[in-house]
């Protein structure tokens, strides 16, 4: 278990529990996304009979059936569970499962929040039969980089400091080498750049907030700072 703590797994599973009933809002990005990372699945030519999806919240699991895989959900959040987006409720970090359960383990957007990242892919890859198959996706360096910059920028300008208030994220060369690093044999890493544009930038908020993806930084602002001279109430993004 690494020593290292960034992320409060607690708050975590508070902002999915919160997302749970959210979900409906941003379900077409979800789903489009998770349809991005399963067509990696016709470039093998394999057959798949059991699959885990790791916190895929509602996306991964229905196209993992439309293809004849049996598939169990695991999620960090027991209202996300019960409101049938998982079977089971379950740490990333510590897998309830045996040795060689599945031959297909997907994590679709879950891995980022994990402390001990080299860790919860040692789990996975014990999961895996010999010659399964582990596909997942995470957001890279640079994502959100327009908005960690404003707020930056304007926590700056209110306070004279910044408290980190976006996600560290990885860059591609630490995912091919976490891989490399847990066991996987040939290991494949790529990036791909997706843009969305937001007339409005609080709806980019809201909508992270109904993913279940606000700030969950151990080291993240707890307060709530406004200006309240001339015509704007300065606000900064509170997770």
């Amino acid at each position: 278990m690494s020593e290292m703590v960034i992320f409060d797994r607690a708050a975590v599973a508070a902002h999915r529990d919160r997302a749970a009933a959210r979900l409906g809002r941003v379900r077409p990005v979800l789903d489009d996304l998770a349809s991005r990372l399963l067509d990696r699945l016709d470039d093998t030519g394999r057959v798949f009979a059991r699959a885990l999806d790791i916190g895929g919240r509602g996306a991964v699991t229905p196209l993992l059936a439309a293809r004849g895989i049996a598939v169990v959900a695991t999620d960090l959040s027991p209202r996300m569970v019960a409101a049938g987006h998982g079977d089971v409720v379950a740490d990333e970090e510590f897998l309830p499962f045996g040795a060689a359960c599945f031959d297909l383990i997907v994590a679709h957007l879950s891995l980022h929040w994990v402390n001990d990242l080299p860790g919860a892919l040692v789990q996975i890859r014990r999961s895996l039969k010999p010659d399964g198959l582990f596909l997942a996706s995470m957001p890279l360096l640079g994502t959100l980089g327009g908005l960690r910059a404003a707020l930056i920028e304007a926590e700056a300008a209110l306070t004279g400091g910044a408290a980190p208030r976006v996600s560290p994220f990885p860059e591609l060369a630490d995912c091919a080498g976490l891989l490399q690093r847990a066991g996987f044999a040939l290991p494949i890493a790529e990036r791909e750049t997706i843009d969305f544009d937001y007339a409005d930038p609080l709806a980019l908020l809201r909508d992270l907030r109904d993913a279940g993806e606000t700030n969950a930084t151990v080291a993240r602002a707890r307060r709530m700072w406004r200006w309240t001279g001339g015509w704007w109430c300065g606000w900064i993004w509170r997770c």
